[in-house]
């Protein structure tokens, strides 16, 4: 995912410092790797050089001095080139699951049973999330979740494929 393109998703709405930026892209991408500040400032500061954001403000009250970045309209174009970009499906299986079984061949089952239980673990913890989360916290559990069925769905197919084949 484009840190870029989310931080001018971000700013869309006003001009942010980068302590808000990292912030509500937490929030609003709950489940998704936490930036690091030193991340977002980078970004903004490719952002400034490439025309897509300026800085809007800079101000000091009582601590460090800040800087309030805006989009432009260059940056509202790019931005608009990449929400309408469709993403190619991936043309190849890039999964450690899928390494593991392929390397593993018949001797994959144990591997399979163990890997089945840490999925159906981690998909309980997903579901108690969606109970009391935020809507962004649902929306992250919701996409996490239908991920790990697929999952647990080739794995029941592997499983059975090894036993009927002998062999992967």
């Amino acid at each position: 995912m484009p840190t870029s393109h989310v931080l001018l998703g971000l700013l869309v709405e006003r001009p942010k410092h980068g302590y808000e930026l990292k912030k509500e892209h937490d929030q609003r991408l709950a489940g998704a790797k936490p930036l690091a500040y030193g991340q977002v400032y980078a970004t903004l500061q490719r952002l400034e050089r490439d025309g897509f954001a300026e800085v809007a403000e800079t101000s000091q009250e009582g601590g460090p001095e800040r800087t309030m970045y805006a989009i432009t309209d260059g940056g509202r174009a790019e931005l608009t080139q990449w929400l309408n970009t469709v993403d190619a499906p991936a043309p190849y299986v890039a999964s450690p699951l899928f390494a593991r079984v392929a390397v593993a061949g018949k001797d994959a089952d144990a591997y399979l049973v163990r890997q089945r239980e840490a999925h159906l673990t981690r998909m309980r913890e997903l579901t108690a999330t969606k109970v009391a989360g935020t809507p962004a916290e649902v929306l992250a559990a919701d996409y996490a979740l239908q991920h790990l069925d697929a999952d647990l769905r080739w794995i029941e197919t592997a499983l059975t494929r090894l036993k009927e084949d002998g062999n992967a």
